[in-house]
Formats: structure tokens, sequence, C-alpha cells
């Protein structure tokens, strides 16, 4: 097995600051071990270490400090391993580790042993710092290319970091699969805005004292061509990590609005006077055009600004910077609705309840779904609406599924709800129908 030169020797093969070998090292030794294991011998396990926020210590200390710092990872890892065991640095603060013919127990018990040793703290001489590290673990499958492998456990690695660092993590195909799923979103999402492949989904939101419709919540689906009909949390956060939030934000907004218009003008279902509800992402605050989209998206479908209300979770809102400031009150001068989605579950401060433009908060399912579980529990929630109420708002509960947990809520003051007991979201001409046949809801 192929082992690493001297830092003197400066060959194109050594690493220059830790004296182990480099990338082309560990593919060379993962082709020998691959070669051995298709004449019989035991897979060999390949580890990547990462070390954990290394890029803040670098800042902090120096490049040369940093330096020091790799230095004496190396060494460690050299020293919790065996004599014929390859160890190699990646480039950065990654480290490759090849354990020839080592079945899966042992390669883990080596990982752990291997971050074990990292951890101590390192003397810098003027200070001292502890470094921990994250491990993804693959074995080195004969069938497999050495960039396969490398990509796989790094791919392990990450969920390392994901789950909270300092462990090892075993490659997991169904990792891989859900990275090739998420790629295939990234290439097809785009053109699914563009085109006829997303749909809206419509769910009311009830006046509890009547059963009157007050609003309805716009919920993007993606009818994929294939794969069917795929639900938002499959595709939005691909949308936000990809840049694409924000056109399909637009999309979003400006055939809600239209389908609000048609409903107002069609007078089989004009006599139900309610709002829209959407969405609103975190870069939709940030983007200086929001304000825009909104009042053109208004102005196209004739509709006035009162008959929109944007739903904007606490995280989203509570940024506290100038940008998303100035929209926030460019919006409730526009004349708006905002609504605090997902109330409890983030800050859920009173003093941010009172200075925000707000006009509605909407409160997490998760506190209608203990109604029942506890004696106490309503008399919290009733707490609650009464601190909404105070800070001059309307509050709207989620997850409400039965007639008990609306008349519950309904006892304690709270005016407005939605859930399964009032309806599922439904298509657009599922809506329209309801609209058509029903006065109140539920049916």
């Amino acid at each position: 097995m192929k082992q690493p030169r001297t830092a003197a020797s400066h060959h194109p093969e050594t690493d220059p600051i830790t004296g182990l070998g480099n990338r082309l090292v560990l593919e060379d030794a993962l082709r020998d071990a691959q070669a051995a294991a298709s004449n019989g011998t035991s897979p060999a396990a390949l580890l990547l270490l990462n070390l954990d926020g290394f890029k803040a210590v670098k800042s902090s200390v120096g490049h040369a400090a940093a330096d020091l710092i790799l230095q004496t990872v190396a060494s460690r890892i050299r020293a919790a391993v065996q004599e014929n065991d390859v160890v190699t640095r990646l480039g950065g603060d990654e480290f490759g580790i090849l354990l020839p013919a080592t079945p899966l127990a042992r390669a883990v018990s080596a990982g752990n042993r291997i971050l074990a040793a990292v951890e101590p703290e390192i003397n810098l001489g003027s200070a001292n710092v502890r470094c921990t590290a994250s491990m993804g673990l693959r074995t080195a499958d004969p069938s497999r290319t050495p960039a396969e492998l490398l990509m796989e456990a790094d791919l392990a690695l990450g969920e390392s970091k994901a789950e909270g660092r300092n462990k090892v993590r075993t490659f997991d195909p169904a990792t891989l699969l859900a990275r090739q799923l998420e790629r295939q979103i990234v290439s097809e999402l785009g053109h699914a805005i563009g085109s006829d492949q997303l749909v809206l989904f419509y769910q009311p939101i009830v006046e509890l004292a009547t059963g009157r419709l007050q609003g309805s919540e716009a919920l993007v689906r993606w009818n994929h061509p294939e794969r069917g009909l795929i639900m938002p949390d499959k595709f939005i956060p691909v949308a936000e990590a990809t840049g694409l939030i924000p056109e399909l934000g637009r999309w979003v907004l400006r055939n809600s609005v239209a389908q609000l218009a048609a409903w107002r003008r069609d007078p089989a279902t004009a006599h139900h006077d309610f709002s829209m509800r959407i969405n609103v992402s975190a870069p939709d605050l940030q983007s200086l055009e929001f304000v825009d989209d909104v009042r053109e998206a208004l102005s196209t479908a004739g509709l006035p600004p009162e008959s929109l209300v944007l739903e904007l979770t606490e995280s989203a809102i509570i940024q506290n910077n100038e940008l998303d400031r100035y929209t926030l009150m460019s919006l409730h001068r526009l004349g708006v609705g905002l609504e605090i989605d997902d109330f409890g579950t983030g800050y859920s401060s009173i003093g941010y309840l009172r200075k925000l433009p707000v006009d509605h908060v909407k409160v997490d399912r998760e506190f209608v779904r203990d109604l029942g579980k506890d004696d106490t529990q309503l008399q919290f929630l009733a707490a609650i609406q009464n601190v909404i109420r105070s800070c001059g708002l309307d509050g709207i509960w989620e997850g409400i599924e039965t007639v008990e947990q609306a008349e519950a809520l309904r006892s304690i003051g709270c005016t407005s709800g939605q859930g399964y007991y009032f309806g599922r979201p439904v298509s657009g001409t599922e809506f329209t129908a309801q609209l058509k046949r029903q006065e109140t809801w539920p049916s």
C-alpha cells in the first residue's frame, strides 16, 4: 500500500503543510484496495474527516497558526491508526484515511478513535484551541470508482455535520438517492415554474362563531409529469437553496390573486367576501422589487390591497434589518394585510408583536393539538389569545380537526380558525365548487 512521502521532498503527491500524501495517493490506495478485494480480500474502509468550524478558527488565529493546527491534527490522526493505514490531506481542513481490509464495525471504532485523538487542545504558543471534527465512512466497494467512493463518503460527512458534528456517519444509499432527486428537482423546477406544471390548492380560513369564510390560503403543488403531485416540502427548500424562490413566489402571487379576481367576477361565487392568503419567504422581503410585484399583481387582477394577506414566518419577519423594515412598512402603507405565520415556534416575543406593522397572528397547530390532553391547556390558549388581542391583532388558530376543538377555542374568545375540520387543501376547481354549493364551513 502506497505511503506518503516526507514534507521535505515536495513531491507532487505530498501535501507541503502536513507531509501527508494528497488526493492522488488516496485514489491510488483505493484502487489497490479494490483490486485486493476483487481477489477475495475484505473491502477497505474509506474515512473522510473535516474539522468543525475551522474557517472561523483560521480567521481568529491567522494562517501560520492554522498551519500548525493542520500539522498537529495530521500527527494525531497518524498516531491513532495502524502503520499500514493510509492518511492523506485532501485540501483545506479535510483529511482522507484508508483502512485496508477493515470490516464496518472495526472501521466505525477506528473513526471514533480518530475523532477522540483530534479533540484535545492544541497549544499555539499564545493560545490554546480545541478542534472537533466530523467524519463520513464508506466501505470501498470494488464496483465503485474512487471518485464515486469519495463522493459518497463526502455525503456521509455532510450528514455527520448536519446531525450535530463530532461523530462518524456511515454512507447510506438513500442519501445518495435523495441527493440525486434533489439535483433532478433543481434542473426541472425552473422549467416547471414557466410551464403549466405548478398548481395552487386552497384551504379555507373560517370565522368560528358563524362558519363564514374569511380567507383562503393558497398552497403551491408541483404536478410533475412523471412523479405526480409533489408536495411543497420536497421542492421549496430546493428553490430556496438555488435562488429560485423569488420566481416561485411571483408565480404564486400572480396566480392566486388572479384566481381571487375570477371568483369575485363570477356571480355564482362573488357573494363570498374573503381574502387571499399567500406565504412569503425571507428572500422576498430582501428583494427591492417585491413591493412593486405585489402592487402590479393586484393592479393587473383589479383587486384592492386589502383583499391580499401575506403570511410571513417569525424567523422571516424578525430579522431586524433596514431592508426588511422598509419592505414591511411599504407593504403596510400599500394596504395589504400582514400576518405572522406559525406563531409560537420561533421568537414569540410580545415586544415584536407590538412593534411590527402586522395585522394578524396565525397560531401554530401544536397548541391546538394538545387540547383535551391536559386540563390546563385551554387556559394556556386563552392567555395566548388575550396577549394577541391586547396587541390589537387578530388571531387565527391552525390545526383544528374536530368540532370539539373548534368549540373550545370559540369559548375562550378565539375568532378565526383553519384546519381539516373546515376543509383540507383542494384544487381551484374543487374550491370553486365549494363556493357555489355552501355558505358555511364545514358544509
